[in-house]
């Protein structure tokens, strides 16, 4: 596993930490990272911060091409919203860790010349088939069901 992709985990587990779903990302410019964050819908009652959601938010805000020079690393495939943020922005590259456990929209990126690269990290995927399995109901609802 990378420093980046690491740094995605490590963000996940302080989000377990927390009491929530144990989802991590970073955002990464040139090779440094500059916004990271994990799901944090439970600990904050958001309905929109996901990992990815919040390493965006993390980041602050810029323009230009910017966001055409990074790469978002994600503990586990990103669902609709997440990926419309991605397409949004003009984020040309997505390192997951996992989509085992849930599958996003990861067609919809490649579709639209997003480079996706799918690890199966064994680390990502035990994490998040444990905590679906300990907490299927918070689960469900984090994804919509």
């Amino acid at each position: 596993m990378d420093k980046f992709m690491q740094a995605a985990m490590e963000e996940a587990k302080k989000g377990l930490s927390e009491g929530g779903i144990p989802i991590g990302s970073v955002l990464v410019h040139k090779g440094k990272i500059i916004g990271q964050g994990h799901n944090r819908r439970v600990q904050n009652g958001s309905t929109i911060l996901h990992g990815e959601m919040d390493a965006l938010e993390n980041g602050g805000r810029h323009s230009g091409v910017f966001y055409s020079e990074c790469v978002l690393y994600t503990t586990l495939s990103p669902c609709p919203m997440c990926s419309g943020a991605i397409l949004l922005y003009g984020i040309p590259k997505v390192i997951i860790g996992e989509n085992k456990n849930f599958m996003g929209e990861e067609e919809l990126l490649r579709s639209r010349g997003v480079n996706v690269k799918v690890i199966q990290d064994p680390s990502c995927i035990k994490m998040m088939s444990d905590f679906i399995e300990t907490r299927p109901k918070l689960w469900n609802e984090d994804i919509g069901l």
